[in-house]
């Protein structure tokens, strides 16, 4: 694999190419790929800016630090931050640019976040995770997500990562184990 080459042989790297990957990755959350790629970069990288010490602009330090910046915010699903964030700075854009359709790739991606943990949102939040306002809004939910819209609430149809249920955990304890704790709990330390 690529990773694997340029992991053993670092002098055949390229900034834009590990760059690509590393946005490729974030597009996956939340699985591990991202962190799993941070693994096999070189640890001058992955050092944040210390001490007014920052990267030089255009490195690949950079490049690595502003992802991770991302990344977190979207592990702590952290949403409208991560937008802003991601507008707030054109080095996203820079950054993004290789990976096509990217912005909508992550819309989709939180959705999908979204409809694993919640059977209804507030309209507004929403917007804010996914980035998206009005006419826009009405059709990615509706269209694309499949979701229901109820004036301010938008209504996550019960999947099964979502659905409400209970569940009974039951241990079985033997009397010999209940005894020897009991047991333990009288002794004197010698």
């Amino acid at each position: 694999p690529l990773s694997y080459r340029y992991q053993f042989n670092p002098h055949l790297a390229r900034d834009e190419t590990i760059t690509n990957i590393l946005v490729k990755a974030l597009t996956v959350f939340p699985s591990a790929d991202f962190s799993l790629c941070l693994s096999l970069l070189p640890t001058y990288t992955l050092v944040p800016a210390q001490n007014g010490v920052v990267p030089a602009s255009g490195s690949l330090a950079e490049a690595v630090q502003h992802l991770s910046v991302l990344h977190e915010q979207l592990t702590s699903a952290s949403y409208a931050d991560f937008w802003n964030t991601f507008e707030g700075d054109d080095l996203y854009a820079d950054l993004v640019a290789d990976v096509q359709g990217f912005e909508e790739v992550m819309k989709v991606r939180i959705a999908v976040v979204v409809s694993q943990c919640m059977q209804e949102v507030q309209r507004d939040v929403l917007e804010g995770w996914l980035n998206v306002k009005g006419e826009k809004f009405d059709h990615f939910v509706s269209e694309v997500c499949g979701w229901k819209i109820d004036g301010n609430t938008v209504h996550v149809p019960l999947n099964k990562e979502n659905e409400a249920r209970s569940t009974t955990v039951r241990e079985n304890v033997k009397f010999d184990q209940f005894g020897r704790l009991i047991k333990r709990a009288y002794e004197q330390p010698a």
